[in-house]
């Protein structure tokens, strides 16, 4: 074990974050530390580092362990130095080994002792274990990974915004190696590219690594284990978030179905109890139960507790065909050309997702289209009875702190009255006395959720969102996503969050050379045209380096056509066909045996009896969690032998 909580109990106020927690965080786990908004993930990364102490019980940490925790916190700190020094201060010993190194080399010119001399030689050495020669090479890769340029390399830390610095930090926290690396949100500050290589980059990290992130695709791509904070507990699920859902839902079900027949067994011997216990002949095998009764450990009763929004996008004007019209749109900064020659039409019923790398001008061009950008070339031209709502990346930037969250809702003169106001309010779970509170007193989560209610009161038809899912939890993005689904308006969207992108776009737009690259379709059917057509860029790049292979050989005399023949690949004949066939009959016998076996086991567990031994309980429930795991293996095989079946015959 690296580090862990041990019994552990930590209130926040009146408030239980957790109670009676043990988790221990092992070499080699990546970790998903997830739960709905409010519950305390960020509250406990504290506690693992420190900042925060326990009500009860103890923080656990081995003597060595070294751990590396990204926070929103560290956009405090503030320097002059370029990102290039500010990453490369991972490396902190070969820093002071470059500097002792130096010195000593000064001190040697004038005085050559033998002392000083194998000082010397072992600070060489040491520099070389250390590898501390390649500590720049090493740096810009890293910041390249997370979307710097080479231009931006020696650009001073302070010039750049808030979600630059956190990747500066963060390619800092990642050079460093810590043996575990917590990290809250971090692909809040990066662009589709950079998750991608983050991605590649962790999955291959020798520490463990703790991420609280609300982006599905990057939990089920990065993690092996969830933890997840639910009603004061720490439920832990070996697996991706895919595991956990449908693992949570099993479990779920299974108590259920646990406390129903344990209920029935309480209700059949409950029965016997009263009409027997007034006989002398049965009063003694009555009293006998009723103490049976008493102590027999009660299952709870369960279901799944989640802070449900409500959204219901209201549409009050249907707009012309055509909403917004861009032409020959030109914009950039000093010599950052952003956007050049730009034509562009958004209709009506287009849901489209702005996608790309982060500094090729997304959120430019939905300022552009939404008017709140000025010194632009060209022409943005708006459509017959478009009535639009901006929703802000940076709710800093959107919401007047100062206000209470109804009179922020009040000023977007929306015509409601303010018991309407407090009534969409609760939907947005804010209730009672929680409208009156500040804005600036509000949670990250807390500030989005009031956006969000400001954008729904406007009853506009045509959405422009920038980045609105950040702050938001895994089950509010969901609700948001199904709601602009429903939503008969129109929208564009800045979003990096893939499963967001993919359940709500019907349209893509890139920023490709300038210039707005449309794709009409779904995010799912654009990157699957992407990956085909890197695929032929790829075929096309092999085939032509093989023709100018061959015509190298063209002087080269022919190969005799026995030899072509032998350099051919062979046919598989029939016996090979046959081979798979018996294997693909094979599972499909034992995929028969294992359903069968899970059956039985079904009809164990739903017997009274099973429940009154905890031992031989927990010892099926294992069972059924095996069978299940053997049928999914069983399953995939079976798909894997009939494809390769199918294609040989055909």
């Amino acid at each position: 074990m690296l580090i862990g909580f041990q019994n552990l109990t930590f209130e926040f106020g009146a408030r239980v974050i957790v109670e009676d927690a043990t988790w221990h965080i092992n070499p080699g786990e990546r970790i998903g530390l997830i739960g709905y908004n409010g519950t305390g993930k960020s509250t406990l990364l504290k506690v693992l580092v420190g900042q925060y102490l326990p009500s009860k019980g103890s923080v656990e940490k081995g003597r060595e362990t070294t751990i590396g925790y990204l926070h929103q916190d560290l956009l405090s700190f503030d320097t002059n130095e370029s990102i290039l020094e500010v990453g490369m201060g991972a490396f902190e010993r070969v820093r002071e080994l470059e500097k002792e190194i130096e010195e000593l080399g000064i001190e040697l010119e004038s005085n050559e002792n033998e002392e000083l001399l194998t000082k010397y030689t072992d600070l060489l050495h040491e520099m070389d274990v250390l590898d501390g020669y390649n500590i720049q090479y090493k740096t810009e890769e890293v910041l390249h990974g997370l979307g710097f340029t080479t231009e931006q390399m020696g650009k001073p830390y302070k010039q750049f915004s808030g979600g630059w610095r956190m990747r500066v930090l963060l390619a800092k926290m990642i050079l460093q190696s810590p043996d575990v690396l917590l990290l809250d949100e971090p692909t809040n500050h990066l662009d589709l590219p950079s998750i991608e290589w983050l991605e590649k980059y962790l999955i291959h990290y020798q520490g463990s690594v703790v991420i609280v992130s609300h982006d599905k695709y990057f939990l089920n791509r990065m993690v092996n284990k969830i933890v997840e904070i639910y009603q004061q507990e720490l439920h832990i699920y070996s697996g991706n978030y895919e595991y956990y859902e449908t693992e949570k839902e099993l479990r779920v079900e299974m108590q259920q179905r646990a406390f129903e027949n344990q209920q029935e067994y309480i209700r059949q011997q409950e029965r016997f109890v009263e009409r027997f216990r007034a006989k002398a002949s049965k009063a003694a095998a009555a009293q006998s139960i009723m103490k049976r009764l008493d102590k027999i450990d009660r299952i709870e009763n369960v279901e799944i507790e989640r802070p449900n929004i409500r959204i219901n996008f209201q549409v009050n004007n249907q707009p012309g065909r055509v909403l917004v019209t861009l032409k020959d749109v030109h914009k950039q900064y000093g010599d950052n050309l952003i956007i050049d020659k730009c034509f562009a039409e958004i209709d009506r019923g287009d849901k489209i997702a702005l996608i790309g790398a982060n500094g090729k001008g997304k959120s430019t061009l939905l300022r552009i289209i939404a008017g709140t950008e000025e010194n632009f070339g060209g022409e943005r031209v708006w459509g017959h009875n478009v009535e639009s709502s901006f929703y802000a990346q940076h709710q800093l930037e959107a919401l007047n702190l100062n206000n209470t969250i109804l009179e922020e809702m009040l000023e977007s003169r929306s015509g409601k009255t303010e018991v309407e106001l407090r009534s969409l309010l609760g939907c947005f779970l804010f209730s009672g006395d929680d409208t009156d509170k500040k804005i600036k007193v509000l949670s990250g989560g807390e500030k989005a959720r009031v956006a969000l209610a400001k954008v729904i009161v406007s009853k506009s038809n045509f959405l422009m969102l920038d980045e609105p899912t950040n702050h938001l939890d895994m089950h509010s993005v969901e609700l948001l996503a199904e709601a602009l689904n429903k939503y008969e308006g129109s929208l564009i969207l800045v979003s990096h969050d893939r499963f967001f992108v993919s359940k709500t776009a019907n349209k893509i737009w890139e920023i490709v050379d300038h210039e707005i690259k449309e794709f009409k379709g779904t995010y799912t059917e654009y990157v699957e045209w992407k990956e085909r057509m890197a695929k032929q860029a790829k075929e096309e790049s092999r085939k032509a380096a093989a023709n100018k292979e061959e015509a190298k050989k063209v002087e080269a005399p022919k190969a005799k056509p026995q030899e072509t023949l032998t350099n051919t690949k062979p046919r598989l004949d029939n016996t090979e066909i046959k081979k798979l066939q018996n294997k693909f009959h094979k599972v499909e016998q034992e995929l028969e045996q294992l359903k069968q076996e899970k059956h039985t086991i079904e009809m164990e567990l739903a017997s009274p009896d099973s429940y009154k031994n905890a031992a031989k309980f927990a010892e099926t429930e294992k069972s059924y969690k095996s069978v299940n795991e053997k049928i999914k293996q069983a399953e995939a095989q079976y798909e894997q032998l009939f494809e390769q079946i199918m294609e040989l015959e055909g």
